[in-house]
């Protein structure tokens, strides 16, 4: 038996958390896909066959599907648990370019073991949006560094200076631009990808683009507060927090303090 949670959607990606209850040795029947996908298990371990090669995919071992090739599993262990993950070719082309998979079975080291496990606490404090999609980033860029030969886009992560750009990100940020709302249409709106982007808010700033657009929005809950706002579900929603739980933790992190408590600490003393 075969189900399939969904972990979070967006046009350019989806993630699930698949779990297979099968046990059989035999081969599945032939699936063709059309998108790019990473698989990473998180418990028990399969069977893949595809072009040809054969792999055993547990959790120190992920596996890249690429489009439209024929693959088969099998279940002789008794079933597995795992995340995949699957992007549209826009995006897998924009990080790997037209580089040729070397290898379809990658070895899952300790910093790609924990960009998966950063991806659900992410999903699990709601910001999908931003966290969730710098950390899917940085998986694929693992992925992608241990599976293409060539050179790739972000081969060297070779960009070059990026000031301008990180400008025009904060800006937009700061102005509340429609397209702020996600890494991703941001990165559309400047006409880069997003994973230079993402990687340009550390070299320029120190900080992610994810933790700037927390401080924009940290400040605004601030001036709110010490306005004396009053339901804390309102200023979540206006603030595009995913809900007032999803501010709270947000505000907790960063100052230590609920949003109850900041606004009786910038309460007026008389």
């Amino acid at each position: 038996m075969l189900t399939s949670v969904p972990v979070a959607t967006r046009p350019d990606f989806s993630i699930s958390a698949v779990a297979c209850r099968s046990d059989h040795t035999r081969w599945s029947a032939a699936e063709v896909r059309d998108d790019y996908r990473v698989v990473l298990v998180r418990r028990g371990r399969f069977r893949r066959r595809a072009a040809g090669v054969l792999s055993d995919v547990d959790a120190t071992l992920a596996y890249v599907g690429v489009p439209g090739e024929e693959e088969h599993f099998a279940h002789p262990a008794g079933g597995d648990v795992c995340t995949a993950i699957s992007v549209t070719p826009e995006l897998w082309r924009s990080m790997a370019g037209d580089a040729a998979l070397l290898a379809q079975t990658i070895y899952v080291d300790p910093h790609l073991d924990l960009a998966h496990r950063r991806i659900f606490a992410a999903a699990h404090a709601g910001d999908v949006d931003f966290a969730l999609s710098e950390e899917l980033l940085a998986l694929l860029s693992g992925a992608i560094g241990r599976t293409a030969t060539g050179s790739t886009p972000i081969g060297g992560d070779s960009f070059g200076p990026d000031r301008s750009l990180v400008a025009a990100a904060c800006e937009a940020i700061a102005e509340g631009h429609p397209a702020s709302n996600t890494l991703f249409s941001l990165a559309d709106l400047l006409g880069v990808s997003p994973y230079r982007l993402s990687r340009a808010f550390p070299r320029e700033l120190g900080v992610s683009v994810t933790r700037y657009r927390h401080r924009v929005r940290i400040g605004r809950a601030l001036d709110r507060l010490e306005a004396g706002e009053e339901s804390l579900s309102v200023l979540a929603a206006d603030l595009g927090y995913a809900d007032q739980a999803h501010l709270t933790r947000t505000m907790r992190q960063h100052l230590g303090r609920t949003p109850t408590a900041l606004r009786r600490l910038l309460a007026p003393a008389y």
